[in-house]
């Protein structure tokens, strides 16, 4: 007969502290909240424990942020050399951008990290790579992961911010413009919000598809 690790009632050890569990605990705290919102006594009062106990394992709100920013990059998908280059940096795209609709606050932080981790450069290094076997030169290689990322992150950052957040919110955006004001000053505006916007299931998002796509259509 086996008796039980623990006395009846007694709640089980918890998990013990990690440097993973340090970061995953701060994203967690970044999506709920912001990137604004993540402090070590936030993120302490998040994993259970007191804010010194966070330091054994970050040395502060810096090193956190690299962190948990690769973490991002690990969610993407990656871009492979040995598959069609337009439909490998389309997924990868695609990818990008479902990643930020999940962790938008890390949209303006993706490119400003000096301290990148191990995640951030096998993305950048697959993303070369994918051009590259395809026959980009270098010059056309920084043209391309320029041109492509600009617009990717830049949807992301307009999609994040627009008040039209899916089909569902449409009507309540648009009652709030007030289109009888429109039609008096605005009516090229007051087309374009009827005649597109309102129309059944109208969603910004179905613009990144379109987009991407002129671009990789062009390189």
């Amino acid at each position: 007969m086996t008796t039980s690790h623990y006395s009846a009632g007694q709640p089980p050890a918890r998990m013990p502290l990690s440097r993973e569990r340090v970061l995953v605990g701060s994203m967690r705290v970044a999506d709920a909240g912001g990137v604004e919102s993540l402090t070590i006594r936030s993120l302490a009062q998040e994993l259970g424990v007191k804010p010194m106990s966070v330091y054994h394992y970050v040395t502060g709100k810096d090193e956190i942020i690299d962190g948990i920013v690769d973490l991002v990059f690990g969610e993407m998908e990656l871009p492979s050399a040995e598959g069609d280059w337009r439909s490998e940096m389309r997924r990868r795209c695609r990818s990008v951008r479902t990643v930020l609709r999940r962790h938008p606050w890390a949209i303006p932080l993706l490119q400003s990290r000096t301290k990148p981790g191990p995640a951030t450069l096998r993305h950048l290094d697959a993303v070369i790579g994918c051009l590259r076997a395809a026959g980009f030169s270098l010059e056309l290689t920084a043209h391309a992961y320029a041109l492509i990322d600009s617009y990717v992150y830049g949807f992301a950052l307009s999609e994040a911010s627009l008040p039209i957040n899916g089909p569902q919110t449409v009507g309540d955006v648009a009652e709030s413009m007030m289109l009888e004001y429109l039609a008096t000053d605005y009516p090229h505006l007051l087309e374009f919000t009827t005649g597109h916007v309102l129309a059944p299931g109208y969603d910004f998002g179905r613009e990144f598809d379109y987009g991407l796509d002129l671009i990789l259509d062009a390189l």
